[in-house]
């Protein structure tokens, strides 16, 4: 029965999850792939735990949307997947011998209970997988990804690095979207950042990184990026939007997730016209709103535009000193205290507005759930994948 197969999918996708503990099985797939094709462990990290975490995710993912009958977007996910993978220098070989060693470890783990049924399902999904990944990356005429040079490093707080840098070509993208990036200090560990301004034809591009406790790729980032520095970007991922038709707007940003909602607001600033934006910028410390100065000087211009500062505690710790943040004007807005997502909620559900959250896993979790509690529709919350 393949993918009407419901109890087949639903096997494997408990057999994929990470939260059922799918990483021995997915260490298999790893152990026989490599043995089979060598060329494919030079596309990977030497650690690969982090690896086997994403791609178990993205099985688990794809398998629930096939289980839901919704194929649309799992097939644009992952022929933009293909076209991506084309970056780490996956060629068609590697699908040919990446499918049986997946295979093989899903039979190993199914053990006795690995039937027809499951062997059909299982061929039928993997099969869709590699095909359209391999037709799309095949498809794709352009570049898989860009290269430019740091030529700006700004510690804007002892958290949050803002770098510049200049591409050798342009790189289009939507404001909004991410984009995955390799640092010299960890090759083949690439790692989502959004960019902090709209696409430049001069090549010029921002990002803002927050070093993350255990995120080795962004201590780095912050800690020992140096002008000169090469990057490697790859092409753009993501739909999060503003649709100028479609009514006001709520925009939440914890730290750097200000990023993709600042290259939004400056995008909009181009038109005479827009709907109302009312954007909360939250961080644990006032020190931490490392930008409200930027956002200021938009909202003074565009009065469409509306920024409330919101912080845990309303004072900074001594450390502070070392990272002097300047002060916004004064004449906008009250700084709010208090958690993030409870700072947003005291002013309603927010139902009638197109909602955008961005910033780390647990405040963009929290803050669609209480948003959600308070009567927002879960369809008008857009909100991109953590960045690791």
């Amino acid at each position: 029965m393949g993918f009407d197969d419901r109890e087949a999918l639903s096997a494997l996708r408990a057999a994929v999850d990470p939260a059922h503990g799918s990483d021995p099985l997915m260490f298999d797939f790893y152990t026989r792939w490599f043995a089979t094709d060598v060329s494919a462990r030079d596309l990977f990290p030497p650690d690969l735990a982090h690896q086997r975490t994403a791609f178990a995710t993205v099985l688990t993912w794809l398998l629930g949307e096939i289980i839901a009958q919704r194929a649309e977007e799992p097939v644009a996910f992952l022929a933009q997947l293909g076209r991506d993978h084309r970056k780490y220098g996956v060629a068609a070989r590697h699908y040919d011998t990446m499918a049986p060693a997946l295979l093989g470890a899903l039979r190993a783990h199914f053990g006795g209970r690995w039937d027809g049924a499951i062997a059909d399902t299982a061929g039928d999904v993997v099969g869709l997988a590699a095909g359209v990944m391999r037709g799309a990356a095949d498809a794709e005429q352009g570049p898989p990804y860009r290269d430019g040079t740091v030529v700006e490093h700004i510690r804007a707080t002892r958290d949050v690095s803002i770098v510049r840098l200049r591409l050798d070509d342009p790189l289009s993208y939507h404001p909004g979207q991410y984009v995955t990036v390799e640092v010299p200090q960890w090759p083949r560990r690439w790692r989502f950042l959004s960019p902090s301004i709209p696409a430049d034809g001069s090549g010029d591009i921002e990002f803002h990184v927050r070093s993350v406790a255990g995120g080795m790729v962004s201590t780095a980032i912050v800690g020992e990026t140096a002008v000169g520095d090469r990057w490697r970007l790859s092409n753009p991922h993501g739909a999060l939007h503003v649709d100028r038709d479609g009514g006001d707007v709520l925009m939440v940003a914890g730290s750097s997730g200000l990023a993709p909602l600042r290259a939004l607001i400056m995008d909009l600033s181009r038109f005479a016209e827009n709907p109302r934006v009312h954007l909360f910028f939250g961080g644990r410390y006032p020190c931490d709103l490392y930008d409200l100065h930027t956002l200021w000087q938009i909202a003074s211009f565009n009065p469409w535009l509306s920024v409330t500062p919101v912080s845990e505690f309303a004072t900074n710790p001594p450390w502070a000193a070392d990272f002097p943040v300047e002060e916004p004007p004064r004449g906008l807005h009250v700084r709010q205290t208090g958690v993030l997502a409870d700072v947003v909620t005291r002013y309603g559900s927010w139902s009638d507005r197109q909602i955008l959250v961005s910033g780390g896993p647990r405040m963009v979790e929290a803050t669609r759930a209480a948003l959600v509690a308070k009567g927002a529709d879960p369809a008008r919350i857009q909100h991109d994948p953590p960045a690791a």
